[in-house]
């Protein structure tokens, strides 16, 4: 049980350096599907599959880092009652009044988390990995790549998940301009596909930032890196038929390739 509905911490000491902070940030309110962060997702909890992701992670890799932390902020006491079902060490880290409107920016609510789970465990977190719920479809080895081409780029600040784009802006996207017609977002002189430079979908699966980073309020131009994860993995869910075509995708990956299958048996076992 969480100690008084305060903060409360769920999990055992590991010691030395490179320690990871994975943050799980979900508010309870959703405008485009209701309770969408606490949905039932192929017969289970949209969460089991993050837990199962990280769970596969943290067995895996655990012995290459030091500490290694989940921490849960939000204010959904179902999300924390989904969360101790599936026997998690986790630390809860209830969201802060200031940070709960829709506006607020995702890394302001993970840097709090990082400061108090800081204080709260006496730790210095080197890297923070954060995982949203709404993209059950990573791997293990997705968040362990995310996190080494963070740690093997010289001088990034970030590293996030990215698909490969199905549209080019130099090529088939297109906005309206100041005459009125439509043109191709970026102007060149291309002819076909293949000679427009690669582009790439963030798909808001898996970031992992440096501490440095994660507690600067502005840290502008960042330095990014990126790690490509399967092109049919991930789709945004802002509707209920997304939700529902989700569902179909996530079936086939689990039948078709091993590493999703292992996310579901994983989720299954909780």
């Amino acid at each position: 049980m969480r100690p008084g509905g305060g903060e409360g911490k769920r999990g055992s000491e590991l010691g030395g350096e490179n320690n990871i902070l994975v943050t799980v940030c979900a508010r309870a309110g959703s405008k485009g599907v209701k309770g969408k962060n606490t949905k039932l997702f192929c017969g289970r909890p949209l969460a089991a599959y993050t837990v199962a992701a990280y769970g596969l992670f943290r067995q895996r890799y655990q012995e290459a880092y030091g500490k290694m932390t989940l921490a849960v902020n939000t204010d959904s006491e179902l999300l924390l009652q989904q969360m101790d079902e599936l026997h998690t060490e986790y630390l809860y880290v209830p969201r802060a009044e200031s940070l709960a409107g829709d506006t607020v920016s995702k890394k302001d609510v993970i840097r709090d988390t990082l400061l108090r789970c800081e204080q709260k465990e006496n730790t210095v977190y080197d890297v923070v990995i954060d995982l949203d719920l709404t993209s059950p479809l990573r791997t293990a080895d997705d968040i362990k790549g995310t996190l080494e081409t963070l740690q093997q780029t010289e001088g990034a600040d970030i590293a996030y998940s990215v698909t490969p784009s199905r549209r080019s802006p130099y090529f088939n996207m297109v906005a309206k301009g100041e005459d009125g017609y439509f043109h191709t977002v970026i102007q060149t002189a291309f002819t076909t596909r293949q000679q427009c430079p690669s582009c790439f979908d963030m798909n808001a699966s898996i970031y992992a930032y440096t501490r440095a980073y994660t507690l600067a309020e502005r840290v502008l131009p960042r330095k990014e890196a990126v790690w490509q994860m399967k092109d049919t993995g991930i789709l945004d869910i802002d509707s209920e038929e997304d939700f529902e075509l989700m569902e179909v995708v996530a079936k086939y990956l689990f039948q078709k390739y091993p590493a999703y299958g292992e996310i579901e048996a994983a989720a299954g076992r909780r």
